[in-house]
């Protein structure tokens, strides 16, 4: 069996192994070597983990497992520092030599660091890898001022991901214009103009000469003199080859490592792909050409016949800050180019398609890209369009008002359907129909359309579904729907929701293509919360599609009446407390005052017009009582008065009533808190229930003192008060996460499994992450009583008198 060794593992590396796994499998001992300490990942997704829309694991392309059940020899966080080329060696920088048969370099490329004084400093840093984000994540919590240098498609991405982070974000670029290489001038000066109304501060045609600071990072200075502050700096101008280790081991590298069409170098059995490579005096920083090479290397390397690599066309199909783009081709006009444009100003629309002998040969849209794919196509193919009208070449026909522009059924088989991987819909087409492939994971696993960035996923799922016709129909019938408006499972909505950028339940229901268009009283609630959990700190909440009692902050009786529960953390009051709400209850007339079950003083009966006021008098948070959010935490009255007492019950159970109130979950959450096993405050039957005992705290999940009665599991037993809080933090984030809409905790446990919770739980680095979720999804909630009352329109709105039905 020849040794095959490849230095990297990254995307383009991995997937050559993949191909060549695909061909030949038992030809090669393969051994990877990868400088990061991780598996395979989606870099493209880098952003996605910085703007907190994802975990490192989510971004995962090929897990350690993957590598075991190839036998594939991975080293990871070792770096390969030397080849020699005559002994066909490797050494890393272990001290390990490994012998090869052949050898792949997949070294990628590595951020440019501008050669300025202080470049070196503490806070500043690049955005090529996970370890950028790490440190990006950490400084966002120690310091608030950031600035980008680089106007392009990554240094919008950190500035974007910055902002979510709470930090205030100034972009240096050099050019008068962001992403001169993507966009024209109209364009770029639209999504400046959107990103600025999103909190982005832009310093244009500012050249950065020097970081300022002692050992850490204070600020720039610009070459016209001018300065401003910073504790964080990013530097996203682009990549540069990363040719070191071929460079010193004789293999000739000009730009990147030249390569000929069949990707080799000019040393025998020495190949070089991706981000590295050079190929025609070009470096490729896209995905989609990236895929190219692999799969002729793949081929040119297990001794197949195969075409030769001969460079790619390349459509830029991006998201950047929520807003949609595509590039390709030239994007300025010049004398020999007519020019078809489109500016849609006041619904932030622009295209720009550049003609040239008849045929196109640039592509610029802003804000709508559903037809880039055919347009793309025919730029590749050079169709000549002589015979068609400006309207006609900007929008196909099946583009109009109530399509979504993806009729499958008249796009030709060499339509591109993935631009990263390279998949037609003709290769699609045939994997569904020969391997009889009836999901849109088996298509992905099978074609790789919509394994990398995976914007064309729902073009995918549209393909399989025409292709598969009625039996796609009744398997979709098993799966389990939100409502009957839609036949997309929860899962399917989070995917296409994070994947198209979607904001506003009416947006959901409507590129989703609701089959009621207005939705119901069960999947509008679901995707609002929905759209709360996946934008942790800035998602709208739609209001009005919150359930009745929630949209009025107040239970609706069955006489048309409101109930009126102030918050009591941990079931304390205090005189002054117990004097106002009996003040309330006489001036308005309150017909029943009532002890609840949850250790709180409720006011029943009460008018919808006199909420505001009532709210304003008893100027007391709300307690959430109607909510699908923590409602209360019943305690004991613990050691400080009980002598069984074992902690201090009060305490903890005030701390975490006031640390998680208001927290939106997929349905209402109840704790207790016992200073004892004898469970005064009946922890065993809660959502999650905390217990006392000599030197710590027993906590306990899944309970439910309802119709459906069921105790409460043993989750772990903590010695502090801080791990309580950790524990029960990363707890409901992932439940959070993981649930169904109205799926009480109970409910969810059974279903996900008590040890599975355990495990997750486990990892210190992930209850860190699902905290850091949590935390930043508690800092956009406000109290809605105090917001109602100092908001006259929501006062208008929603309390004025008029009849709501019960059930509405």
């Amino acid at each position: 069996m020849k040794k095959l060794v490849m230095i990297g593992n990254g995307m383009a590396g991995v997937r050559t192994i993949e191909e060549i796994l695909k061909l030949e499998p038992e030809q090669f001992e393969i051994t990877i070597f990868g400088e990061e300490p991780y598996p395979n990942y989606n870099r493209i997704k880098l952003s996605n983990i910085l703007q907190g829309d994802v975990h490192f694991d989510d971004i995962i392309i090929n897990p350690l497992e993957w590598y075991k059940d190839n036998n594939i020899q991975l080293y990871t966080g070792e770096a390969v520092v030397k080849i020699d080329t005559k002994a066909k060696k490797v050494f890393s920088d272990q001290g390990r030599e490994v012998n090869y048969d052949e050898l792949i370099i997949a070294t990628g490329s590595k951020a440019i660091i501008l050669p300025i004084p202080g470049a070196n400093k503490q806070g500043v840093t690049g955005f090529r890898d996970i370890k950028d984000c790490e440190l990006m994540i950490k400084l966002a919590n120690q310091y608030k001022k950031a600035a980008v240098i680089g106007g392009g498609l990554l240094g919008l991405e950190a500035a974007r991901g910055l902002l979510n982070l709470g930090m205030k974000v100034d972009v240096v670029h050099l050019m008068p214009h962001l992403m001169e290489r993507q966009l024209d001038h109209v364009a770029a000066s639209m999504l400046k103009a959107e990103l600025e109304a999103q909190g982005m501060n832009f310093l244009m045609e500012k050249e950065t000469v020097e970081i300022l600071g002692d050992e850490r990072v204070t600020g720039l200075r610009f070459k016209d003199g001018s300065q401003i502050e910073a504790d964080l700096v990013v530097m996203a101008l682009g990549i540069r080859s990363n040719t070191e280790v071929a460079k010193n081991s004789g293999i000739y590298v000009n730009r990147g490592i030249v390569v000929n069409d069949y990707m080799e170098t000019n040393v025998p059995h020495v190949y070089a792909v991706g981000e590295c490579a050079e190929h025609r005096e070009i470096v490729y920083g896209l995905v989609a050409p990236l895929y190219e090479q692999a799969k002729v290397l793949a081929n040119h390397i297990c001794g197949k016949e195969t075409k030769p690599y001969k460079g790619s066309v390349t459509g830029t199909q991006l998201k950047v800050a929520g807003v949609d783009l595509f590039s390709a081709g030239e994007i300025h006009e010049d004398s020999t180019t007519k020019s078809i444009m489109v500016h849609n100003e006041y619904e932030g629309i622009y295209k720009k398609v550049l003609i040239r002998n008849n045929r196109i040969v640039g592509i610029v849209l802003y804000g709508d890209t559903k037809d880039s794919t055919r347009l793309f196509r025919m730029l590749t193919k050079q169709e000549d369009i002589s015979g068609m009208t400006s309207v006609s070449i900007l929008q196909s026909e099946c583009s109009g008002a109530g399509n979504t522009g993806d009729d499958v059924a008249s796009m030709p088989d060499d339509e591109l359907i993935c631009g990263c991987n390279g998949v037609t819909k003709g290769v699609i087409v045939e994997a569904i129909k020969t391997k009889g492939l009836t999901t849109l994971d088996q298509v992905s696993q099978c074609t790789n359309a919509g394994r990398s960035c995976g914007r064309c996923k729902p073009l995918v799922a549209n393909i399989l579904s025409h292709t598969l016709g009625n039996q796609f129909n009744e398997k979709g019938a098993s799966k389990t729907s939100i409502c009957g408006c839609t036949t997309l499972s929860r899962e399917e909505i989070i995917e296409e929701i994070k994947t198209k950028g979607l904001t506003s339940v009416k947006e959901v229901m409507n590129v989703l293509e609701w089959n009621n268009e207005e939705g119901c009283t069960k999947c509008r609630p679901a995707i609002n919360y929905y759209l709360g959990m996946i934008y942790m700190d800035h998602g709208m909440d739609d209001r009005d599609s919150r359930l009745v009692n929630e949209k009025m902050h107040a239970n609706i009786q069955k006489d048309g009446t409101y109930s009126v529960v102030p918050r009591m953390y941990g079931g304390v009051t205090t005189a002054k407390d117990l004097k106002k709400i009996a003040e309330v209850a006489e001036k308005y007339h309150v017909p029943l005052v009532k002890l609840t079950g949850g250790q709180r003083i409720g006011l029943f009966g009460v008018k919808k017009e006199d909420l505001p006021s009532i709210w304003k008098d008893l100027d007391m948070p709300s307690g959430y009582a109607y909510g699908k959010t923590l409602r209360t935490v019943k305690t004991c009255v613990g050691s400080q008065f009980c002598r069984y007492g074992t902690q201090d019950s009060m305490a903890l159970g005030i701390e975490l009533e006031k640390k998680f109130e208001r927290l939106d979950t997929p349905h209402k959450v109840k704790m207790g808190v016992s200073a004892c096993p004898r469970n005064c405050s009946e922890a065993g039957i809660k959502d999650i229930g905390f217990v006392g005992i000599d030197g710590g705290w027993e906590i306990y999940v899944g309970g439910n003192g309802g119709v459906d009665l069921r105790p409460a599991d043993l989750l772990c037993t903590v010695k502090t008060k801080e791990e309580v809080m950790e524990i029960t933090g990363a707890y409901l984030q992932y439940y959070r996460e993981t649930a169904n809409y109205l799926e009480r905790t109970s409910k969810w446990l059974e279903r996900v499994g008590l040890k599975h919770v355990q495990e997750v739980l486990a990892d210190k680095e992930m209850r860190i992450a699902l905290n850091e979720r949590l935390d930043k999804t508690l800092k956009k909630y406000v109290d809605p009583w105090n917001e109602a009352i100092q908001s006259k329109e929501i006062q208008d709105k929603y309390y004025m008198k008029h009849t709501i039905k019960v059930g509405e």
